[in-house]
């Protein structure tokens, strides 16, 4: 009844006057905020006095109605009376005002209007408990809705122990991941799914985590209801009653096995070639760097194995690519087989393979011979047939060895070197093993600055034709053969025997080619100025790759329409060997330029194979030097 009492207590504070507040008793009374039905009037000493409303006051200011006492007294109740027994008091005395006593102090004065007026508002307000509570249940059982559609349909397993870590509840995602239903589980420990790939120190670190901070997570290996070992990540956390005692532990994982899958798979695709599964260009490049560095905490020397296949262009291109990739396969698995534990064997691409040789010798010389062992055993085993489907293949290979310490060098330039002395094992007739030296470098340093002051003349115009006359037996000029130099502005005049070879390798032969036929055009155009020459022959020499390309025979004619010159004048000389490859081409070719007035000369006829056979073949009108 206490709720009630303090319904009424608060109806009747307002209506309270106290003695103190006798003076201001009008201003009280006739403010707008301030409009009771009644007021209850003490003397000083705290006497009742009187009861009077407010309109009585508004009325008579300051009066003190004490002729009204007897008139208006009414039997006091007590302030724990209940509302409904203070309603029934009312209709029993008959009266308009009850006075509040409690424990014979004066509380105060209730009207019958405040009385109904408290009804109201306790009812009300009991009734806006009641809504209150209603909504909050509501939405707690939302929640609880919400949080079941969500402990039954996540992804990731849930399981829900007591405080003594028996398992009471799982959901549908610990079932998925683990194949357990509940009843496998009930009233078990979590530990039915340890794998036994964690010790139980690992166990009890988490549980003293777990007691001290009230939550744990990582990742962990367990095993599943069919013994497959899966690894997962599991999030656990410890609830708390109000008491702060653990009353439950829940634990929340997903399992990593398909993400551990997709990182073993992109590992492999970046450090692994498809093909082979050995290490490639990427991982090549870490292993070289922990030789290095492991060379230079030992002292030791290392050893680098640059392996090349031997005419594998011409397998793939005859055979196609599968017989190709079982090539390649196959001799990945011989390499293997010559190295050691420690060794790297890797596939840069294409048809070159990578052998890193650790902790040799370290005296130069004896890691020399480790490394020489170690490539004279990979060429037996790559020397052996190979079975390939039913073709049955026998090929070679070419190994370039780079030795390295503790140097400097940067790892390309020690792939660099190696793959140099690859490539002069090559030039040795193949099949061959062949050590890096500084003088091999030096050469090849040499040709890379060739190859660019080559091009650099191109654009300045340091090339120049020289003319050497021809005569007949009466020593009369018949024409003139061009012979080109080159005018280095720091090296003086170079010899084409050092740059032709070169420009042929690079292909930069086809621009000095077409610029020596663009300038003989000029010459011939000159000549024809002068009676004395004007009808000079000039012949220029043609290269292979020059005179192979597709639109020779268009380039020829531009040149002549673009200098107006007299075809017939114009001689191309070509050389036998040019001859070998292709000769039916190089015929139709000919013919062609035979056709608008070119004239050929044959330069080196009988210095290759077979030259009768050929120089039958080759169209009339031409001569032979």
């Amino acid at each position: 009844m206490t709720r009630s009492h303090l319904q009424v207590k608060d109806c009747l504070c307002p209506r309270i006057a106290k003695v103190d507040e006798l003076q201001k008793y009008h201003d009280i009374v006739t403010k707008d905020d301030i409009k009771p039905n009644v007021f209850a009037v003490f003397d000083e000493e705290g006497r009742f006095l009187d009861i009077v409303e407010a309109r009585q006051a508004a009325l008579f200011p300051g009066r003190v109605f004490s002729d009204l006492i007897v008139r208006k007294a009414v039997k006091p109740i007590s302030s724990d009376t209940p509302l409904d027994k203070v309603q029934a008091r009312f209709a029993a005395e008959k009266c308009e005002f009850l006075t509040v006593i409690d424990n014979g102090q004066f509380i105060g004065v209730i009207s019958n209007l405040s009385l109904v007026t408290a009804l109201i508002a306790q009812e009300r307000a009991l009734q806006h408990e009641r809504t209150a509570l209603i909504e909050k249940l509501e939405v707690e059982l939302n929640y609880r809705k919400l949080a079941t559609l969500v402990f039954e349909n996540t992804s990731e397993g849930i399981m829900i122990t007591d405080a003594k870590a028996h398992i009471i509840h799982v959901n549908h995602g610990f079932t998925k991941t683990t194949g357990y239903e509940l009843e496998d589980v009930l009233d078990k420990t979590p530990a039915i799914l340890q794998s036994g790939y964690q010790k139980a120190g690992f166990y009890q670190l988490m549980w003293k985590t777990l007691i001290e901070t009230g939550s744990w997570e990582g990742e962990l290996w367990n095993r599943r209801k069919n013994a497959d070992i899966y690894p997962e990540w599991l999030h656990i956390n410890a609830i708390y009653n109000s008491d702060n005692e653990v009353v439950n532990y829940v634990g929340v994982f997903s399992d990593m096995g398909p993400n551990k899958k997709l990182q073993q798979d992109l590992h492999q695709l970046a450090y692994f070639d498809p093909l082979t599964n050995l290490p490639n260009r990427r991982l090549l490049y870490d292993r070289l760097q922990q030789a290095i560095t492991s060379n230079e905490r030992d002292h030791h020397y290392g050893g680098l194995l640059f392996i090349d296949l031997d005419n594998f262009k011409i397998l793939n291109d005859t055979k196609g690519h599968n017989i190709g990739d079982l090539l390649l396969y196959e001799v990945s698995q011989r390499l293997l087989l010559c190295v050691r534990k420690g060794d790297t064997v890797a596939r840069l691409g294409g048809d070159e393979f990578v052998v890193i040789l650790q902790g040799l010798s370290s005296e130069i010389t004896k890691a020399a011979t480790q490394a020489e062992v170690v490539a004279n055993k990979i060429l037996t085993l790559l020397n052996k047939a190979y079975y390939l489907e039913s073709l049955e293949y026998h090929g070679g290979a070419s190994i370039g060895i780079n030795l390295f310490s503790a140097g400097k060098s940067p790892i390309e330039d020690l792939l660099k070197q190696a793959d140099i002395a690859m490539y002069q094992a090559k030039n040795k007739g193949r099949n061959n093993v062949c050590f890096f030296n500084p003088i091999m470098q030096e050469q090849l340093n040499t040709r890379a600055d060739m190859e660019r002051d080559i091009r650099t003349a191109l654009k300045n115009e340091e090339f120049q034709l020289y003319y050497q006359v021809q005569v007949d037996s009466t020593h009369q000029p018949l024409g003139a053969e061009a012979l080109i130099r080159w005018i280095h502005p720091k090296r003086g005049i170079v010899s084409p025997l050092q740059f032709i070879p070169l420009a042929e390798e690079t292909n930069l032969i086809l621009f000095l080619g077409q610029w020596v036929l663009e300038t003989a055009c000029a010459q011939l155009k000159a000549w024809e100025q002068n009676r004395l020459t004007q009808n000079l022959t000039l012949s220029i020499n043609v290269s292979a790759k020059q005179f192979n390309q597709a639109d020779f025979v268009g380039q020829v004619q531009v040149a002549i329409q673009k200098y107006a010159i007299n075809p017939g004048l114009l001689k191309l000389e070509l050389t036998e060997s040019m001859l070998v490859n292709n000769v039916n081409i190089i015929i139709i070719k000919m013919r062609a330029l035979q056709a608008i007035g070119i004239h050929f000369e044959l330069d080196d006829f009988g210095t290759g194979y077979s030259s009768l056979q050929y120089l039958k073949q080759l169209p009339l009108g031409m001569s032979t030097n």
